[in-house]
């Protein structure tokens, strides 16, 4: 699938950004560009924000084709890599606005766990935000978005490619609701 100009271009700001590198313990070691981090197999850190809505269905969309990692498959999380010099709070809020288009709304901290596979290393900030506010999705990142029940997600993961990080985060989410 060819790729807009305007993918070309995000895509090239995207692999160049710098962003935070850190070890097995997730303690900071410096910043990278996103490529050279992805490229040698490093650690960096990323958030994942669940979007739900006041119903409790859960905001999944489609990643475009010129992602770095899962190109075209569907993801239950907005979300990316932290940058260089930021917190994973204010990545969260920044992920969300820029893919999601939401903004201004109180995200709940769900932790950390670790991901790792043969594509990615990564300390993951799990977040979650609930609005009813029209989702505005990033032409350059996203191809469409829906919300979608627990339930309905449930037999939609068998029936297309998902992003396993994301999955995973979403598991680690349900199992600390599941803890209080």
């Amino acid at each position: 699938m060819a790729w807009s100009d305007a993918e070309v271009a995000h895509r090239a700001a995207s692999d160049a950004e710098r962003v935070a590198w850190v070890d097995e313990q997730d303690r900071l070691l410096g910043a990278l560009s996103r490529r050279e981090l992805r490229e040698r197999h490093l650690i960096g850190r990323c958030t994942f924000i669940l979007l739900f809505n006041t119903s409790g269905e859960l905001c999944v969309h489609q990643r475009t084709f010129s992602k770095a990692l899962y190109p075209g498959y569907w993801d239950v999380a907005a979300g990316g890599m932290v940058d260089e010099g930021e917190s994973y709070s204010s990545s969260a809020c920044r992920e969300l606005a820029e893919e999601l288009g939401i903004e201004g709304v109180a995200l709940e901290d769900f932790g950390r766990f670790f991901y790792a596979s043969a594509e990615s290393r990564l300390w993951c900030g799990v977040f979650r935000a609930v609005s009813d506010a029209p989702v505005r999705i990033q032409p350059e990142e996203v191809l469409e978005a829906r919300f979608l029940t627990l339930e309905q997600l449930q037999r939609e993961l068998s029936e297309r490619d998902w992003c396993p990080d994301s999955q995973q985060a979403l598991k680690h989410y349900l199992s600390r609701c599941a803890s209080v």
